[in-house]
């Protein structure tokens, strides 16, 4: 589809690289030189889809900007461009709200990926994530059903396709949790073999002295307990797909029979000295390092060069932060259809920059499971940091304390400031009055003492939005609890925040 894009960037030749990219696309773009001239375009086109800012400009930074559209009431994606790939910085646009954050030099690619996830939030979101949660359900996942922001990703998905296009073995390598069962499945659904049988085997789950009858099958009375005829998952999978997860953790006496099913095509029951034929493409996954495994003995040479012709490895997510943004809406919409909630929770700025902070050792499976005790657990239509406790009690610089009164100072005079003229007519009609800017310095021409900033920020936010706690906290980067903890504190009360408590 076809979108309106603004680019903001002071730097000309950027600015003229990302042109030729969003229009490579087919889609329109309108260039800013700073963060002001950006908010004009803003007000004055109101079909601006996506936003590509600048973090690092004159004048007013992207930060600032950011700011100024929450301000302002302009709700637009905004994907920011940083020339720093650390956590910190992206964090920090996450918190003010960025839907995605890429880092120069951003390919057309990845920008590509980016203000397609962004429109596809904005203008497809009910139909495709509908669609994609009936095909979860079902089983069947296409590669578009995966989220791919990152460049590592859409490498993977890239490998994949073209792997679907054969019947060459593949071996998924990656940490546990990582996705491998989602791109198999994916694998299976752009091949030919798209609508036949996709059996999954956790070879790590299965007793060692069953390993044999579950994956070729066993003939009645074969062993004590074998009371009836069991065809086995190479029977099931015939004509489709068969996934070995976890491969690695196979017995070697069973690493010689599947050897010869994969070479020859053929089977044997417990049983039976009868061979069967059977039609399998092989999909296999392992999160160790089979080649150590190799060398060690506890797995077959020749068995491994026949599983890993085709390798691809899943990053863990810690290395692909880019992933998160999208994969917390996508979990988000899908339990809230589960949950037969009336209307998708959203999630504030705060949290999801929490949520990108943090490393996931659990990768997706963590990330998900976290995201659906959250919705089962929400007491409103939005989810902040609050309702991660686990995950804000192992990152302790987004609790109350030092990073909080670090950038309290910093970041909310980027606030105030831009507000300031051209902005200040720009917000004219909803935005604060001169009368209502912070000072910096006292009568005396000397800074002011960072409490009394503080304070006097609290209070004006109180005031200019209404009451509202949640929204209050999240602007100011701060949990409720902090809050209601900090008008304690300054004795002040929320339902008239002009006036101290007695």
């Amino acid at each position: 589809m076809t979108a309106q894009i603004l680019i903001v960037d002071d730097d000309p030749v950027q600015r003229r690289l990302l042109k030729a990219a969003v229009e490579r696309d087919g889609h329109h773009s309108h260039m800013a030189e700073n963060g002001r001239q950006g908010l004009e375009i803003l007000k004055a086109h109101a079909g601006i889809d996506v936003v590509v800012l600048d973090l690092m400009m004159p004048e007013m930074d992207g930060l600032a900007f950011l700011d100024a559209l929450a301000v302002m009431h302009i709700d637009v994606p905004v994907i920011v461009q940083t020339g720093q790939g650390g956590i910190e910085t992206v964090v920090n646009a996450m918190r003010a709200g960025a839907f995605d954050f890429v880092v120069k030099p951003v390919s057309p690619e990845r920008l590509g990926t980016a203000i397609a996830n962004a429109l596809k939030l904005g203008h497809e979101q009910g139909e495709a994530r509908s669609r994609g949660s009936r095909g979860r359900r079902s089983g069947t996942v296409s590669f578009s059903d995966i989220a791919s922001a990152s460049p590592d990703m859409i490498r993977v998905i890239d490998l994949g396709r073209r792997a679907a296009q054969s019947t060459i073995p593949v071996m998924l390598e990656g940490e546990s949790g990582v996705g491998k069962e989602m791109v198999a499945r994916a694998i299976q659904s752009a091949s030919e073999r798209s609508g036949k049988p996709f059996v999954t085997v956790n070879c790590g789950a299965i007793p060692e002295n069953l390993v044999e009858s579950i994956l070729f099958g066993h003939e009645k009375g074969a062993f004590t307990g074998a009371t009836e005829k069991h065809a086995g998952k190479f029977m099931e999978a015939d004509g489709g797909t068969l996934f070995l997860d976890e491969v690695g953790d196979l017995p070697l006496d069973i690493q010689v029979k599947l050897l010869r099913a994969v070479q020859q095509g053929e089977i044997e029951t417990v049983g039976s000295s009868r061979v069967q034929k059977v039609n399998v493409r092989l999909i296999s996954a392992t999160n160790k390092n089979l080649i150590e495994e190799v060398k060690a003995g506890r797995f077959r040479e020749d068995l491994y060069y026949r599983l890993n012709v085709f390798p691809i490895t899943i990053p863990a997510l810690r290395r692909r932060k880019e992933d998160i943004p999208n994969l917390v809406r996508v979990f988000l919409h899908r339990f809230s259809t589960e949950q037969r909630l009336g209307a998708p929770l959203t999630i504030s700025a705060g949290a999801m920059a929490l949520l990108t902070a943090f490393d996931w050792p659990g990768n997706i499976r963590q990330l998900e499971n976290t995201i659906y005790r959250a919705v089962v657990l929400a007491q409103g239509s939005e989810l902040t940091e609050t309702d991660f406790p686990q995950i804000l009690g192992q990152l302790p610089d987004f609790a109350a304390g030092s990073a909080v009164r670090r950038e309290i100072g910093e970041k909310h005079l980027r606030l105030v400031e831009s507000l300031t003229a051209p902005v200040e007519s720009l917000a004219a009609e909803e935005g604060p009055s001169r009368e209502d800017m912070i000072a910096s310095v006292d009568d005396s021409g000397e800074i002011r003492k960072l409490a009394e900033v503080e304070e006097e920020l609290i209070r004006f936010a109180l005031k200019f939005y209404g009451g509202q706690m949640s929204r209050v906290a999240r602007r100011l980067g701060i949990g409720r609890s902090t809050l209601y903890r900090k008008l304690k504190d300054y004795g002040i009360d929320p339902d008239n925040p002009v006036q101290s408590v007695a």
